[in-house]
């Protein structure tokens, strides 16, 4: 049976998105082949195996659509680079099919959207087959602070797919089953490091874009603010084909609306001599609890990457300055959001849901604590206090000074005081700002520590820089080329 599901003519586990399309144009390959392929992978390795377990739930629908699209090739042709390509989606985003929305909580498990989101609209425009949802971290990991990152109650576990290391999150899902290929690309979210964590912990690439390239309508909310989806893949080549395909102006999300090119083809950036005369700063002041835990930072590889940089033709400016960095930002604007937005969000869900308030939320854990609340919910009842409104001043206060700190004393300081076009970080501890700032970053893998956990390094640039981030980026991959598949076991 095994021969029916291997990728024929192609590269492995690890094939791109333009070789799958290369090959379904020759003929060789089908979308219907290629979401069989990866649902086999899914029950061997996913919910079998190692049980890496990043898989919330598979659309039922999946072979149709890709059957369809087949076909639409054959009559019509192809709509896009994603046509018949197979895509999952963190479980926080709306999706008008079988398939639920819960944000991995147990009061919301049986939540079905009457709406796509609007990403998932282009996405769908695009030929692409959702073929399911993906596990994360409970509430984006706004739920508890003894929260395992991965973890929810509807979903258990994400594990590491090389081995007994930090997973990230809390698109934890999205980025071991892009690593472990149990899909060729995924889409994430992020409010503060949760496409860039786990894209760096998995060896993997992930973009965290500009706050409002790709709408935040259909997505349940943590940040009005800082909120962004975004995509996560093997390869840059496939992350900038995806983050194309999600971005538009979208009458609901007041963000879009800046985005002037809605047509922009990010490939068009792959550019092999991408380091020649860019001008990267280099960010080496980071403080040991700036990282995850104390096994993140590496040295060796981070000062390879700089050498790297160098030697593709980059002008690289040392240990550049940015003042705000170490800045204690405040809470107050995160919490104030997060209650504001889920409240929202749970006065929209339908009658028959059993929450539709931050407080019943809180209460219906409590009543069913022996199965929703393994690491308890200190985070959800910490905002139970706050007015259910925006017009506090410590959350006004805190939304303005961030901005200016994060943008005029941050990024915005550092790119112009240098005259960079990126600047680089180790890891990804340059997340926090960035988010702040609402500017975009890349995740590009740098290497192996000696123990097999994977590390990586982070670009970050100004807003609606992407096309900048992905020319620097590419050309790194396209050099150093460090990304391994895991050696997964039955």
């Amino acid at each position: 049976m095994k021969h029916i599901f291997e990728l024929k003519n192609l590269n492995g586990e690890e094939t791109t998105i333009f070789e799958l399309q290369s090959a379904m144009e020759r003929g060789e390959l089908s979308s219907r082949d290629l979401v069989m392929y990866y649902l086999y992978r899914i029950a061997k390795y996913d919910q079998g195996g190692p049980q890496i377990n990043s898989i919330m739930e598979i659309n039922p629908d999946a072979i149709f659509i890709a059957e369809a699209l087949d076909q639409e090739r054959k009559l019509v042709g192809v709509r896009s680079a994603l046509h018949g390509i197979p895509v999952l989606l963190k479980e926080n985003i709306e999706t008008k099919d079988k398939m639920r929305t819960s944000a991995g909580a147990l009061a919301l498990e049986n939540h079905v959207s009457s709406n796509d989101s609007f990403l998932v609209q282009k996405l769908r425009e695009a030929g692409a087959v959702i073929l399911g949802k993906t596990n994360m971290t409970e509430w984006a990991n706004g739920m508890s602070s003894a929260m395992w990152a991965g973890y929810s109650s509807k979903g258990g576990q994400v594990l590491h797919p090389y081995g007994d290391f930090f997973t990230g999150g809390s698109s934890t899902g999205s980025a071991a089953a892009v690593s472990a290929n149990f899909i060729t690309v995924a889409v994430g979210t992020e409010t503060s490091a949760s496409i860039l964590s786990p894209a760096i912990q998995n060896s993997i690439v992930g973009i965290k874009p500009t706050v409002g390239l790709v709408s935040r309508s259909g997505i349940i909310p943590f940040s009005y603010s800082q909120d962004t989806a975004g995509p996560m893949a093997r390869t840059v080549a496939d992350a900038a084909i995806l983050l194309g395909a999600m971005i538009g102006i979208d009458e609901n999300d007041p963000a879009t609306w800046r985005n002037q090119n809605t047509k922009i083809d990010f490939t068009d950036f792959l550019d092999i001599e991408g380091l020649k005369n860019a001008k990267i700063g280099v960010y080496r002041s980071a403080r040991p609890d700036q990282y995850r835990d104390t096994d993140e930072y590496d040295d060796l590889l981070f000062n390879n990457a700089v050498s790297e940089l160098i030697g593709g033709g980059a002008d690289v400016i040392d240990d550049i300055e940015i003042p705000s960095f170490h800045r204690d930002w405040g809470a107050n604007k995160l919490n104030y959001e997060f209650k504001h937005g889920v409240e929202n969000y749970l006065q929209g869900l339908p009658p028959h849901m059993p929450v539709h308030s931050y407080t019943q939320l809180v209460e219906w854990n409590e009543e069913n604590s022996e199965k929703a609340l393994k690491f308890g919910q200190d985070s959800l009842k910490s905002r139970l206090t706050l007015e259910n409104s925006l017009r506090s001043p410590d959350y006004i206060l805190e939304s303005l000074t961030n901005l200016y700190y994060s943008q005029n004393e941050g990024i915005d300081y550092a790119l112009e005081k240098y005259g960079l076009d990126a600047i680089l970080f180790p890891s990804y501890v340059g997340a926090d700002i960035c988010a702040k700032a609402g500017y975009p970053s890349i995740a590009v893998p740098a290497g192996f520590k000696e123990n097999g956990r994977p590390f990586g390094i982070t670009f970050a640039g100004k807003a609606l820089s992407e096309s900048i981030l992905i020319r620097i980026a590419f050309a790194y991959e396209q050099r150093t080329r460090h990304r391994k598949k895991p050696n997964l076991k039955v």
